[in-house]
């Protein structure tokens, strides 16, 4: 499938572009291009990787003729820039909708018109039950992804959601290792909110699922463990030898929810269950609701969704063993300085 072919990776400086690249830069795909706002980090990038294979392209998802000049001659792409933070986007909801909602209706346009073969897009839990301004903006971007895949017959697109990926640039786990370093408490929003715990090669490999078995519209969310922040930060404190570390409750952020879901009821209802994955097809019927559908044998209101507090709940042991896969805590419980995961 990617012999000879060529990728696009829409935010590739982040987090998940590089994970991205260290699974990719040694595969059969003949060239694999970045495209991001940020020469900083593209340069960074290629003074890592110094690979012929790699393309660099400066722009941003909110300019279509930008995006038109990273897409040409591209057979697939992962959409993976995003505004994230919770915070930020609160106080800046518009710039949320420009990039999150727009932006990836540019992403999507561009795609069709140049013929792409796959587009994967890259959701998050906050857009299930949405209360804040990240998680809105991206609800609506999965909107605008089925919508889009009802109109496109040479173009396939699909999306991700999953939850935390645990130690990326900006997560908490870096910000926790820092204030122990410094000799600062801990600091915590709530010891009882709960989160999705994923590792970035989990990312990963949720985008190549859904990158092999995807049909338009598709939505597809990998089944994960959670803890509650109390647990995380706990874990940590062991992990680097300050079990008595302090740890101080500051109270929510703006927007912030006690427990995040990966799917509704509603969705529940309708979904596939993949063994380590689920699938939520498109509602694919048109407007004219004359047409029968068979009903499945759970009402909605019968059904549970899945959320961080009915997975599989991790204890400090489970969450110590979980974030020892991480290289990050690897380098760190050896006491190098490390940067978070890029």
């Amino acid at each position: 499938m990617f012999n000879k072919k060529t990728l696009l990776i829409t935010g590739g400086t982040g987090s998940f572009g590089n994970a991205v690249l260290r699974r990719f830069l040694d595969s059969e795909l003949e060239e694999i291009r970045i495209l991001s706002r940020d020469e900083k980090k593209q340069d960074d990038m290629r003074k890592r990787y110094h690979s012929a294979k790699l393309k660099f392209y400066i722009g941003d998802v909110r300019d279509f003729q930008s995006l038109l000049n990273a897409v040409r001659g591209v057979d697939y792409i992962y959409h993976a820039a995003a505004l994230k933070q919770v915070p930020s986007c609160e106080f800046h909801p518009l710039e949320a909708v420009k990039t999150n909602i727009l932006g990836t209706e540019n992403v999507l346009e561009a795609a069709i018109s140049c013929a792409v073969k796959r587009v994967v897009c890259l959701s998050t839990d906050k857009a299930v039950y949405p209360i804040n301004a990240m998680g809105i903006s991206k609800a609506m971007m999965e909107k605008v992804i089925v919508a889009k895949s009802r109109n496109s017959e040479s173009t396939v697109i699909c999306t991700t959601r999953y939850g935390n990926v645990m130690a990326s640039r900006g997560s908490v786990i870096p910000l926790f290792v820092d204030q122990i370093r410094a000799g600062n408490p801990i600091t915590i929003t709530d010891p009882n909110m709960t989160r999705f715990m994923m590792t970035l090669d989990d990312a990963v490999d949720l985008v190549l699922y859904a990158f092999n078995n995807g049909k338009p519209g598709d939505i597809f969310v990998q089944k994960a463990p959670a803890a509650t922040i109390e647990t995380l930060a706990k874990a940590l404190t062991e992990l680097m030898g300050v079990p008595n570390h302090e740890i101080r409750i500051i109270g929510t952020r703006h927007g912030e929810k006690l427990y995040e879901a990966l799917l509704s009821r509603e969705e529940m209802v309708a979904a596939g269950d993949l063994g380590g994955y689920y699938r939520v097809p498109p509602d694919l019927r048109d407007l004219n609701y004359g047409k029968f559908v068979e009903q499945g044998e759970i009402k909605i209101s019968e059904a549970l969704d899945y959320n961080s507090h009915n997975t599989i709940r991790l204890d400090v042991e489970g969450m110590k063993a979980l974030l020892m896969k991480l290289s990050f805590m690897q380098a760190i419980t050896r006491g190098e300085h490390v940067q978070p995961e890029e």
